[in-house]
């Protein structure tokens, strides 16, 4: 049981949450906070004196007051009028995260939202139900609406749900869609009545764009550790030298994230008999897509720093418009919904993913190059009636470029919306979406250079690499056998990109790749 305060919940948590089903609750100080700014609410929602989204209008319908009898009514209609997304909908996975990233930001109590009202999100969570949120239609201006709403309508009994918490991972096409009332009742839950500000407490936020962040940085720091393995591995097959990844050079430039690399690298490397066999050969100075692995991959996971530490940030702040203070009974409208953080740190993370892909291509072409290898061409020992992985070489290729692609900054974009009152937008989930598709392509391109390079390595016998190292090769070969034979390399790109996504090429180094 992990406990929402709205200052705590850290990024490993929120895995738990959405991949482990990790349930969660309200914390005890949390639960008073949200009461008191709750009946700041209640006293202003009675009151004539206007605040906006309690008893005005939304956006440029900011000036118009509301009748005391349609407060409710403007809640609702708010959650049904800004339900306008469109494309395919966020995996169940990332929607769970979402749903705990907004009811820990509830948790704080600047929002103003009933405790009840939280407690029934904090239920949908518990009970499995994950509401269809299409992923296109926020452009990060008051947080992202849309998704916002498509989730919260499923609270008053409306829009679409899946209730099967076993199928949370499953592709989204493959999903059963129910109604979000019979979703309710299938779980034992009913449908609830919003009182004044809370539809609006419920979708003003960068909960979504934050969450697609949130496991995209999980998943780029995982790559990170398996570009590592796969440049250990590839460095050994292509007789490299050990010594450019010694201690003393990396402490000359102590970046945190190149001492890292240096670091695995040359673990992983410890103790190979390919390595110890060229140890004297005479040759001077290695590639710099060997050389320099640890300076390249080392920046990654610099930027990758940079971006824990926003969404860490972004994960435990408010983002509410208005925001109540219920120690002043104060109601004030500010603008910490505004995306522009979300938006830097997912446009930095997707060019900053870029170099792994880049380096480890060009380290998948020196091992299918006989001049540069001194291996078979292309690892295959009947080069002509064979291609061997001729193929899978041009698709890293293809990949790496597309990847360049992805890199353009979404966040560098506005466009005004809501009839120029948000007239500066961050595009927040849109650079969130494509930092995740980066990830995803980057971590293609890693498995086809773990692929050949451990081919290159069977070439090699009867030395063998490192200990550790060992292990990888015989985890890729107890899911893809050496290539004797072409056969069709798809299938077994895939396999290993499933390693690596599933941990158990991290398991397989013990430990040891930080």
């Amino acid at each position: 049981m992990i406990l929402l305060d709205g200052a705590s919940l850290t990024i490993e948590q929120l895995i738990a949450i959405a991949d482990g089903g990790e349930p969660i609750a309200l914390d005890g100080a949390a639960r008073e906070r949200v009461r008191a700014a709750r009946a700041v609410v209640d006293r202003r929602a009675r009151s004539d004196e206007p605040a906006y989204g309690i008893n005005t209008g939304f956006g440029s319908f900011a000036d118009v007051k509301i009748a005391p009898d349609a407060l409710e009514l403007l809640q609702l209609n708010l959650l049904r009028s800004h339900a306008a997304g469109v494309g395919e909908p966020l995996p169940p996975r990332t929607v769970r995260a979402t749903m705990a990233l907004r009811a820990n930001v509830l948790a704080k109590g600047f929002s103003g939202i009933g405790i009840e009202t939280l407690e029934a999100l904090i239920a949908l969570v518990n009970a499995g139900v994950h509401p269809r949120v299409p992923s296109r239609g926020s452009v990060g201006a008051s947080g992202d609406l849309a998704p916002l709403a498509h989730l919260a309508l499923v609270l008053v009994g409306e829009g679409e749900a899946v209730v099967d918490d076993d199928e949370r991972n499953r592709p989204p096409r493959l999903l059963s869609w129910l109604p979000g009332a019979e979703a309710l009742a299938r779980s034992g839950l009913t449908p609830i009545t919003l009182g004044p500000k809370e539809g609006l407490a419920l979708i003003n936020g960068t909960q979504p764009s934050t969450a697609v962040l949130a496991l995209a940085l999980a998943a780029a720091e995982q790559l990170a550790r398996a570009a590592d393995v796969a440049a250990a591995l590839s460095i050994d097959a292509l007789r490299g030298s050990i010594h450019p990844f010694e201690r003393r050079i990396h402490d000359a430039r102590p970046f945190a994230g190149q001492q890292r690399s240096a670091a695995n690298i040359e673990a992983l490397m410890r103790g190979s008999g390919i390595n110890k066999s060229h140890e004297f050969c005479g040759k001077v100075q290695d590639a710099y897509s060997m050389r320099c692995a640890a300076q390249v991959q080392g920046a990654t996971r610099e930027a990758l720093r940079f971006v824990r530490e926003t969404v860490s940030i972004e994960a435990n702040s408010a983002t509410d418009n208005p925001m109540v203070f219920a120690d002043t009974g104060d109601i004030v409208s500010g603008g910490n919904f505004h995306g522009a953080p979300i938006a830097i740190a997912a446009d930095l993370l997707a060019a900053a993913i870029v170099p792994l892909a880049t380096i480890s291509e060009r380290r998948t072409d020196r091992l299918v190059d006989p001049s540069l290898s001194g291996l078979p061409a292309f690892l295959t020992r009947e080069g002509g009636v064979n291609s061997g992985f001729m193929m899978a070489q041009v698709t890293a290729a293809a990949v790496a470029s597309e990847l360049k692609s992805l890199a353009h900054p979404a966040g560098v974009d506005t466009i005004p919306t809501s009839a120029n009152k948000e007239d500066h937008v961050s595009m927040s989930m849109t650079a969130a979406l494509k930092a995740q598709r980066a990830v995803a392509r980057a971590r293609e391109v890693i498995a086809i250079e773990i692929l050949c390079a451990c081919q290159a390595i069977d070439f090699l016998a009867p030395l063998a690499t490192s200990p550790t190292l060992a292990r990888v090769h015989d985890l890729v070969r107890s899911r893809v056998p050496a290539l004797a034979d072409d056969r069709a390399p798809a299938p077994d790109i895939v396999e290993i990109t499933e390693l690596i996504a599933s941990n158990a090429l991290d398991d397989a180094c013990g430990g040891l790749v930080k």
